[in-house]
């Protein structure tokens, strides 16, 4: 089989390049996002292999399946850019359930940490030989609450790093995964009662801008929010009102819900267009990374080895 792996970066390429001519899959590689404009170049493929911002839309479909291709493989957990619906019937979608829970889970903390105990602040001064500590006072995440939504594998993960910090761990999930270590409360008691929110849940329909002005207005004066599952969870625009006001402490956002354009991309050369994403980035209390919770080599590699299971499987 040939398979055609779009939006592809160098890491993409180590991570799949043991598998190349394996079971008689072939990879060729692609830096262009697959979408309307570019699914021309699926022609001749198999299959292909998408990431997270690549947009396979019905019309996309509609081309891969006249072009002959079997099987769309995301390298991802998350599948709301698939419209899997329109799919059914026509072509196999499979993903990557679970590659690293740790790894995300991982990084919220790291941009929790650095957020609260100004990490990113001190180490811009120490570089320029400043030692000063003024303004750079943070506090203990013992004994903290934290609500996290969505208790899934990366969930769960993130609540035992949690539960390690000592804080006390709330949850809201449509579907409890009981534990004796996690209290399971509505969404409005979480809300209220949490010093630190994190979001580890799917986006659909029902999750879409689940942080909006009312959930905001809801929040502990001074919450931090983090989100390194997808960007439409939050209503940014919402968020951006809220930090301005003082009343959200501030916000860890691996992801954000205009990414596709942006993310992934050397931009430094560019003025930047989305004067959202610019205003975040330019407040001293929010964080942003470039949907990098994945990155590590241990997700890479469970990636490329779900990735290439999930292709053989077709035959």
């Amino acid at each position: 089989m040939n398979i055609a792996v779009f939006d592809s970066k160098s890491y993409d390429v180590e991570s799949l390049s043991p598998y190349q001519g394996k079971d008689g899959i072939n990879y060729k590689f692609f830096e262009a996002k697959l979408n309307e404009d570019t699914v021309t170049l699926a022609k001749g493929f198999d299959g292909v292999c998408v990431f997270v911002n690549d947009n396979v839309n019905a019309y996309v479909i509609t081309k891969l399946y006249e072009y002959g291709c079997r099987i769309i493989a995301l390298r991802c957990a998350g599948f709301n850019n698939v419209d899997v619906d329109y799919a059914r019937g026509r072509i196999a979608v499979a993903r990557v359930p679970a590659y690293s829970p740790h790894a995300v889970a991982e990084h919220a903390m790291a941009m929790l940490l650095t957020s609260v105990r100004r990490i990113h602040k001190a180490y811009i001064r120490t570089r320029d030989y400043n030692f000063s500590l003024n303004g750079l006072t943070g506090f203990d995440l013992y004994g903290k609450t934290v609500g996290i939504i969505g208790t899934g594998r990366i969930g769960s993960a993130f609540a035992d790093i949690c539960n390690g910090f000592g804080m006390n761990v709330l949850a809201y999930d449509s579907v409890p995964n009981p534990r004796p270590d996690i209290k399971y409360v509505t969404k409005d008691e979480l809300f209220e009662r949490s010093d630190i929110i994190s979001l580890h849940c799917p986006l659909s329909e029902e999750t879409h801008h689940l942080i909006n002005a009312e959930a905001l207005c809801r929040m502990k004066k001074g919450v931090i929010i983090i989100n390194t599952s997808r960007g439409a969870l939050i209503d940014t625009e919402c968020l951006v009102k809220e930090l301005l006001s003082r009343r959200i402490g501030g916000a860890c956002l691996d992801v954000y819900e205009e990414e596709g354009d942006i993310f992934y991309e050397d931009k430094s050369g560019h003025i930047m267009n989305d004067e959202v994403l610019a205003r975040l980035i330019s407040m001293p209390n929010v964080i942003v990374t470039s949907h990098q919770g994945f990155l590590t080599k241990e997700a890479l590699s469970n990636i490329a080895q779900t990735t290439h299971f999930n292709i053989k499987s077709l035959e």
